[in-house]
């Protein structure tokens, strides 16, 4: 699996703002209802489910709050950079400020957990992650991530 088979270049966003992980939460949410077209609410539910389970944030200032839902025919994942950092209760107790949304359908099985994976190695990659801060354009964020392929 490739970045470029779960995302698209604007589902890279830059310069999110929120005061807490609920803020990031409901932030993430509603821009994922616009660009996949789903329901804000039920998006911002899935997404806090999972994260009463257990947080989702990996350490080094990243996070992949990640959900399954009926209505979605495909995986997609969504990078948010935030323009500050806020606290996630990350295994490391560091706030976070780059965070992937993997969203991918109900049944979606193999394909789910291949995707996580993915987003993961991304997301543990304390150089890739380093150059990911620095860059300000979305179209290179986006040819990075699909280079580390």
């Amino acid at each position: 699996m490739n970045i470029s088979d779960i995302m698209t270049e604007k589902n890279v966003f830059i310069g999110i703002k929120a005061n807490s992980k609920r803020d990031l939460l409901q932030e993430v949410s509603a821009q994922v209802a616009q660009a996949l077209n789903m329901d804000e609410r039920t998006v911002f539910e899935t997404l806090l489910e999972r994260e009463n389970l257990g947080s989702t944030g990996f350490g080094n200032g990243t996070a992949l709050p990640h959900g399954r839902f009926e209505d979605l025919k495909e995986v997609h994942a969504l990078l948010f950079r935030l323009a500050t950092p806020v606290g996630f209760d990350a295994i490391d107790g560091k706030p976070v400020d780059l965070v992937f949304a993997l969203l991918s359908p109900e049944d979606s099985g193999a394909d789910h957990l291949t995707a996580l994976a993915k987003l993961s190695r991304i997301l543990k990659d304390e150089t890739l992650c380093a150059k990911l801060r620095q860059m300000s354009d979305k179209t290179d964020i986006y040819a990075l991530l699909n280079n580390e392929d």
